[in-house]
């Protein structure tokens, strides 16, 4: 090494990395180790702007272990899912030089040098809305930059799949199929692009946050029982996986939303039986779960063709895909109905945590009765304007929908639903270059 180790220097690289919601999906290991899928899987990555994960790695021969801060709290990285993605990406580090901070780092000093990891979710974590997915691909995407790793991000998401399994699809953009592959090794068992975010960029997707709360079951202690003791899942894997994975991809390529919307509402269906199917059984959704799929069901029916899409992961948290905006506003124009905010004192509560929504009123300010409204529905907030909701007294105008004209509508569910996410498919990770993004102290290291 040019430098002497006992100079006081820190290297830094800081990165963005969105997440992504399987539609087809990916549950049951045939090795628990190197974490390869029983079966092929489809995702759509989510728009980092309003779903992500940043991360900032930094190096320094101050430090005197590897540690990592998730949200502000410091974890352990002995876990054998991070142990691997670090083991994996020093191993393949490069040489690198800093002329402006007099720094020569070679292939043989990435053993000597330890690292300091801050990762911040803007979403739930652990809530069923793949935050370990953008987590572990952001934390592999970002050291790979840092130590200047020579390789593509096929082979980075098959590093990333060590760390969590849904990490591999995180690496890029738009539709990403995750191959299970073949070989005994997992090396063909990576992500693939199958288009990117602009292929179908008139898609909306909502999400209906129906608890931030960790789930009781684990997806990796989930996917173990299944494997066990589910017939089910064995079934799925062998004869019906195959068979959508090719019926998804020719959707997908056609945008054809009426066999995209079929397919990936059965996979999550089937997803969730397979759950049922365990012994003992999971239960990752719950009655406002089930209250929205019924939603999206007569909806779909009365029109005759499907205008929206479901899908679960495992977790109670509804994402919901709109075959374009107009339908996204009727869509959310739905969920308020049924699912109107309990109180103002949640609203604000909400709000609080979400952060200020000044930035989205550039040209001056703005009614303090649309804190509220604007803090129910985040990510786009625009699509309250298509929706024609102005302010709290707008939602409970809200008619019945026209498909229960004929019926006794549902009764609402005030405060099931905590808030809604407006997104829509997004770009894959990227490196961010402004140092005030990075959530460690360039000077030490260490949390800001």
């Amino acid at each position: 090494m040019a430098t002497d180790l006992s100079q006081k220097w820190v290297l830094m690289a800081t990165a963005q990395t969105p997440t992504n919601i399987a539609v087809i999906k990916y549950w049951g290991k045939r090795d628990e180790s190197l974490i390869l899928p029983v079966n092929d899987s489809i995702s759509v990555t989510l728009d980092p702007q309003h779903l992500c994960t940043t991360t900032t790695v930094s190096l320094s021969p101050m430090f005197q272990s590897d540690r990592m801060w998730l949200n502000g709290k410091e974890i352990s990285l002995s876990g054998d899912r991070y142990q691997n993605c670090l083991r994996e990406i020093r191993s393949r580090a490069s040489e690198i030089e800093d002329e402006k901070k007099g720094i020569k780092i070679t292939k043989k000093d990435w053993e000597k040098l330890h690292l300091h990891i801050a990762s911040y979710n803007n979403f739930p974590t652990a809530a069923g809305l793949a935050s370990s997915a953008a987590g572990l691909a952001c934390l592999v995407f970002a050291l790979a930059k840092l130590m200047n790793v020579q390789e593509d991000q096929g082979k980075l998401s098959a590093i990333a799949r060590q760390g969590s399994g849904s990490a591999c699809r995180s690496l890029y953009g738009g539709f990403v199929k995750w191959a299970m592959g073949n070989e005994e090794n997992g090396c063909d068992s990576i992500a693939i692009q199958l288009q990117d975010e602009k292929h179908w960029d008139e898609l909306v997707i909502i999400i209906a946050v129906v608890s931030s709360r960790q789930k009781e079951t684990s997806s990796t202690s989930g996917m173990r029982d299944s494997v066990e003791t589910s017939l089910l899942l064995q079934h799925r894997a062998k004869e019906i996986v195959p068979k959508r994975m090719i019926e998804m991809e020719k959707a997908i390529k056609n945008r054809d939303f009426p066999s995209f919307a079929r397919l990936t509402c059965a996979d999550s269906n089937q997803f969730h039986a397979v759950c049922l199917d365990t012994s003992p059984p999971i239960f990752y959704m719950n009655d406002t779960s089930h209250r929205i799929i019924s939603c999206v069901e007569k909806w779909n029916c009365s029109e005759g063709t499907p205008q929206v899409a479901y899908t679960f992961d495992a977790g109670p948290n509804a994402v919901l895909i709109a075959r374009d905006r107009k339908v996204a506003a009727n869509l959310l124009q739905r969920l308020l109905y049924y699912f109107p905010p309990h109180s103002d004192t949640d609203l604000n509560s909400c709000w609080l945590l979400h952060g200020p929504l000044a930035a989205d009123f550039p040209d001056g300010p703005f009614p303090l009765l649309l804190f509220a409204l604007f803090s129910y529905v985040i990510g786009d907030k625009l699509i309250l304007q298509d929706v024609g909701v102005k302010e709290m007294k707008d939602v409970e105008a809200l008619p019945p929908p026209s498909e229960t004209k004929d019926q006794i509508p549902a009764q609402k569910q005030r405060g099931a639903v905590s808030y809604f996410i407006c997104t829509r498919p997004g770009k894959g990770p990227v490196l961010l270059s402004d140092e005030s993004q990075a959530l460690l102290n360039p000077e030490t290291g260490l949390p800001k």
